[in-house]
């Protein structure tokens, strides 16, 4: 999926990209994002750690003209399943469907890589998030009690069933 340019919003703007972060050097914009958007954000060290199994974890950037990177999603796979841990758009940018974006090219993402279920956990108390997970096809499957801190809440866990992906050979 690197560099592959997302759909045009019009016939006069430069598409946005999604490209996966491998190295720590792309982390700045992701962990501005991450102060920006959550309450208890991850850290450097922890995202610096996932880059080193990258058969496993995978992180992902949208680029806009207006910023090297607008959103970011990073999702584990394991086997046949994969599990998104953070996606967030830059506060200032939101509402333009860049998390839509994002997560749509997150979908086709782990359908390629073979697998055949996409679940996260979002707060009981983020809507907007609900919103965006609900109208792609994700389905409430559970609740983990207190899973949040700062404030404790709970999260509604979501799942996507997906369609294995047919690749060409």
């Amino acid at each position: 999926m690197s560099g592959v340019p997302m759909r045009k919003s019009s016939e006069t703007s430069v598409a946005p990209i999604v490209e996966r972060v491998t190295t720590p050097e792309g982390l700045d914009g992701v962990l501005e994002i991450e102060q920006a958007s959550f309450n208890n954000p991850t850290s450097r060290e922890w995202y610096e750690r996932e880059l080193t199994r990258p058969e496993v974890c995978f992180l992902y950037v949208l680029r806009t003209p207006e910023a090297p990177v607008a959103a970011f999603c990073a999702f584990w796979r394991v086997a046949d399943q994969a599990h998104i841990n953070n996606l967030a758009v830059r506060p200032e940018l939101r509402g333009r469907g860049l998390g839509v974006q994002m997560l749509h090219a997150i979908i086709a993402e782990v359908q390629q890589l073979g697998a055949t279920s996409l679940a996260l956990e979002v707060r009981r108390s983020n809507v907007a998030a609900q919103r965006l997970y609900l109208r792609a096809g994700f389905r409430e499957e559970g609740i983990r009690q207190s899973y949040y801190t700062q404030p404790v809440e709970d999260a509604l866990i979501l799942v996507k069933r997906l369609q294995k992906s047919q690749q060409v050979t």
